[in-house]
């Protein structure tokens, strides 16, 4: 999880900025400075987030030029670039490396922490995943390369249900297994801070393929492992 996840580099249109002017600059000198020091992935413009944040700052009532918010803008475009990291990348290509093992069982790695934003309100669910795969022929990968699979899913503008598929395909298309296993757990702030306001509340999503899914026996243990503190 602590490590950065590499993509392609790309190059950032910067479009004339219509509405700026000597008293208010679109974006100050030492706003953009901090913004281009960070290294930019796919396709993501800093600088129209960055305009887009002090457009809806000014749309609350308050004042972008004011002390507090003057690098608020340069702030949340870096944020942004860091939360949607995985945008336009493919899950699977995480799974770089593959072993032969004598093994025909189970493999499972619960609890892996994520953090992703969701797409209809631009606000974090956070929760855990539980992957696990049954080896087709003894092929294995290693355990980090499923945390990988996770980060790289929600590393972008996601839902929870098809966070949830992207996953369970990644390891299909790459390991081949017999059969794979994807649980999330999350809670939604668009449900814990706004709305119905229910904090707390969790959303469980899950995906099934191959004998996990073919099989009661076979879910009814594997859904054990994953229930077990």
């Amino acid at each position: 999880m602590g490590e950065v996840l590499g993509g392609p580099t790309a190059t950032v249109n910067q479009p004339d900025c219509a509405g700026a002017s000597a008293d208010r600059p679109v974006l100050g000198a030492l706003e953009m400075a901090c913004v281009r020091a960070l290294p930019l992935m796919n396709t993501v413009d800093p600088e129209k987030i960055a305009s887009g944040v002090r457009l809806m700052l000014e749309g609350m009532g308050e004042n972008p030029q004011r002390e507090g918010l003057l690098e608020t803008p340069a702030r949340v475009a870096r944020m942004y670039q860091e939360l949607i990291a995985g945008l336009g990348l493919d899950p699977a290509d995480e799974i770089t490396c593959q072993f032969q093992e004598n093994i025909d069982e189970l493999v499972l790695v619960r609890d892996i922490p994520f953090a992703s934003i969701c797409e209809h309100h631009l606000v974090p669910f956070i929760g855990v995943a539980h992957v696990g795969y049954i080896p087709r022929a003894g092929k294995i990968t290693g355990l980090s390369k499923l945390a990988r699979v996770v980060e790289t899913a929600a590393r972008r503008l996601q839902v929870q249900e098809r966070m949830t598929c992207e996953i369970a395909d990644a390891l299909m298309s790459r390991l081949d297994p017999l059969g794979v296993v994807v649980v999330l757990e999350a809670e939604h702030f668009c449900m814990s801070i706004r709305g119905i306001k229910k904090p707390g509340s969790k959303t469980v999503t899950s995906a099934l393929r191959g004998s996990v899914q073919s099989s009661q026996a076979t879910r009814a243990e594997i859904m054990s492992l994953i229930s077990r503190g």
